[in-house]
């Protein structure tokens, strides 16, 4: 079994009006992933993950380059505690 882990990131560049956040949450629920993500004022993208280590690892990659639209210039990620807090993956506004 995979250790169970949460990261909560940041990402900035063309991330806002590209589809982001629902493509995000697709993949996170293909994956098994639990977890939130929403726009900010400033233009970046805020997203919680818990899962395990290897799903949550393979949508940090793909946050990493986004949808088709995107452009990633960085992606600040704080690993912490998995608390098991969510029971699915959803789009905050």
């Amino acid at each position: 079994m995979n250790k169970k882990v949460k990261v909560h990131i940041f990402i900035s560049g063309i991330v806002q009006g590209v589809f982001f956040r629902y493509e995000t949450r697709e993949k996170a629920q293909e994956l098994g992933v639990t977890g939130w993500v929403k726009n900010l004022p400033d233009g970046r993208v805020e997203a919680v993950f818990e899962g395990e280590r290897v799903k949550v690892d393979e949508v940090l990659k793909w946050a990493k380059k986004g949808p088709s639209g995107a452009i990633v210039d960085h992606l600040d990620a704080v690993w912490e505690g998995h608390q098991g807090e969510f029971q699915d993956f959803e789009v905050r506004v």
